[in-house]
């Protein structure tokens, strides 16, 4: 069984304890809390569920594991016989989910 779920503005698709790693939740490790918007919903035997736009009654657990950091990004800019270079990094902040359970 999997699902389509929505959260912050993305789509992931999830299994029963899959790990997934989505933008920064405002949330503590090891908190619980349900994603409602669940967009499709496919069990074992082939049946699927599409949401108009979210299925009813359709829910996915989470367990919040942790906050991390992505790996880092290194943006270089250069603008040739200018004597211009620049180099900057970043590191995207993730909320590290695993999913409990997909219920209908």
């Amino acid at each position: 069984m999997y699902a389509i779920v929505e959260i912050s503005g993305h789509q992931y698709k999830v299994a029963k304890n899959d790990v997934v790693f989505v933008h920064k939740l405002a949330k503590n490790a090891d908190e619980k809390f349900d994603i409602d918007r669940v967009l499709l919903v496919a069990d074992d035997k082939g049946t699927i569920n599409v949401g108009t736009p979210v299925v009813e009654g359709a829910k996915v657990s989470a367990t919040v594991l942790s906050q991390v950091k992505a790996d880092k990004i290194l943006v270089y800019k250069k603008k040739r016989r200018k004597g211009y270079e620049k180099r900057r990094g970043h590191r995207q902040q993730l909320t590290k989910l695993k999913i409990e359970s997909i219920s209908l």
